[in-house]
């Protein structure tokens, strides 16, 4: 069955706009800006794992999910949906502060090839060819599996912002140059509302005066219009003469 989602949810009379976001993803600018575009409609944050946002989105229980990609979409039904890819994250190992790895400043894939590694149950990254050996035991959430890495079971690969939330003092992470990046993007239920393309231009740095905004349509002018401003313009700046000096000092006016 297809579930219609609203523009907005209501609380009591106040409409409300819901957007999730997952760990480690920082939504604040944006939700600044539609703040002061939008503030007759207040953006509440949800904050889901990213396995349960596309049952959420297709459940029309938020509008618009702030995710990664494609990994949302491998755990739920979003039902007909849109998606578009914000930036990529570099990926990183984590290990503890006394582990050999930390000697050098970036790595690749081979210089891990003899590590144990840890792989979350809510995988945060893909990595179809995952190198060293798997930690038997699968940890429930990222979270779970650093403390597993600050105990010595295993290292761990996941995107940078997930090893910056989890920071440890008796942890590091450096960057593997070669391995899977992760694409932090939107998904939203289709047909895009109002408020889901309001929020899209947002994140997309569409002004506020854009054609595509809230903001009342301008009047097209004529190429008349057009012209003469164009004109005027010029005058102003000095690059062709004005009509009174066209005619010179003392020249009579035409009757």
């Amino acid at each position: 069955m297809c579930v219609t989602t609203p523009d907005v949810h209501t609380a009591g009379e106040a409409p409300v706009f819901r957007l999730a976001y997952v760990p480690g993803v920082t939504p604040s600018k944006w939700v600044r800006i539609w703040a002061e575009r939008r503030p007759d409609v207040p953006l509440e944050l949800i904050a889901l794992d990213v396995a349960d946002c596309a049952d959420a989105v297709g459940e029309g229980r938020v509008h618009m999910a702030l995710t990664r990609l494609p990994e949302a979409l491998r755990y739920g039904d979003a039902r007909q949906h849109h998606t578009i890819e914000l930036y990529e994250e570099s990926t990183v190992v984590v290990v503890p502060k006394d582990h050999v790895l930390t000697a050098g400043e970036e790595m690749t894939l081979a210089d891990l090839a003899d590590e144990q590694f840890l792989w979350p149950l809510d995988e945060p990254l893909t990595v179809p060819e995952p190198p060293g050996a798997a930690v038997e035991h699968r940890p429930e959430t990222t979270g779970d599996a650093i403390e597993l890495v600050a105990a010595g079971v295993g290292v761990l690969l996941v995107p940078q912002s997930l090893a910056r939330l989890h920071h440890r003092k008796d942890l590091v992470y450096r960057p593997v140059t070669d391995a899977p990046t992760s694409a932090v993007g939107l998904l939203w239920p289709a047909p895009t509302t109002e408020s889901a393309d309001e929020f899209v231009g947002i994140v997309r740095g569409r002004k506020a005066t854009s054609s595509r905004g809230r903001t009342d349509e301008v009047p097209k002018r004529s190429a008349r219009e057009k012209a003469a401003a164009k004109r005027a313009a010029r005058e102003a700046a000095g690059k062709i003469p004005g009509k009174s000096a066209r005619r010179g000092p003392g020249r009579p006016k035409r009757r």
